[in-house]
């Protein structure tokens, strides 16, 4: 049977007790019923996973000892970095959801031109806080151990000169087609996605400025949501661990 796999944000190792966060003691105990003494598994990013049992708990918290440490290979070869414009709502958690199970290893979510959804202050500290909470659950149901990385939300021009990589900018008249990088090698890149209004002219210079270069994933113009976690997945098959 599968053991529910719960993050810890703190040190981990064997032989360990660790007082558990008031959310993964209330999803443990009132949630999946779970008693002193069941196994659980926790992580906390460092790449292992920790096989763990239950100790004493009440309605307030519970505590785990740590019984072993495990490695977990898990992520991809290539270390892909998504520089998402943000989407509204459940857009955007579907996206950062999706694209950490998908093996992506860093988002960079900006704002643009043409971006429905601007952020400052308390709000976007808030939305910062709630998408790594999407991306952590994320990791907890994909077997992830290393949490992707989710930046503040910034200007585009800032983010794109975080590029890792090759830089590609999604075009369906790009004269770069996704098989004509079959064979090179590819360590890393940042993939760019506009938001729901598209790349502007003006943030389309920004990027080429930033060495982001046109690829043609296929005829069709895609969705914000969707053009990002299909390019995922297709350089995950060219060039990664799916396939």
């Amino acid at each position: 049977m599968r053991l529910t796999r719960c993050y810890v944000d703190g040190p981990l190792a064997p032989g360990a007790e660790v007082l558990l966060p008031e959310e993964v003691a209330n999803h443990l105990l009132r949630v999946l019923r779970l008693s002193p003494g069941d196994a659980c598994v926790l992580f906390n990013g460092d790449g292992h996973d920790y096989a763990a049992r239950l100790l004493a708990a009440d309605k307030r918290q519970a505590r785990a000892q740590v019984l072993t440490a495990r490695a977990v290979a898990t992520e991809s070869p290539l270390r892909i970095t998504l520089l998402q414009g943000i989407a509204r709502g459940e857009k955007m958690d579907f996206i950062l959801q999706k694209a950490t199970e998908l093996g992506v290893a860093r988002v960079l979510p900006v704002e643009s031109e043409r971006s429905e959804v601007k952020l400052a202050g308390a709000r976007a500290d808030k939305r910062l806080a709630h998408w790594r909470q999407v991306v952590i659950a994320a990791c907890e149901q994909s077997g992830r151990a290393r949490v992707p990385q989710v930046l503040p939300p910034q200007p585009l021009a800032a983010a794109a000169a975080l590029r890792e990589g090759r830089g590609f900018l999604l075009d369906p008249q790009a004269k770069t087609a996704l098989a004509a990088l079959r064979g090179t090698p590819l360590a890393a890149c940042t993939l760019a996605i506009g938001p729901e209004g598209g790349w502007s002219p003006r943030d389309r210079a920004q990027l080429e400025a930033a060495g982001f270069g046109g690829l043609r994933l296929g005829p069709r113009v895609l969705r914000t949501e969707t053009a990002g976690l299909a390019a995922i997945a297709a350089l995950q098959a060219l060039a990664g661990d799916l396939g």
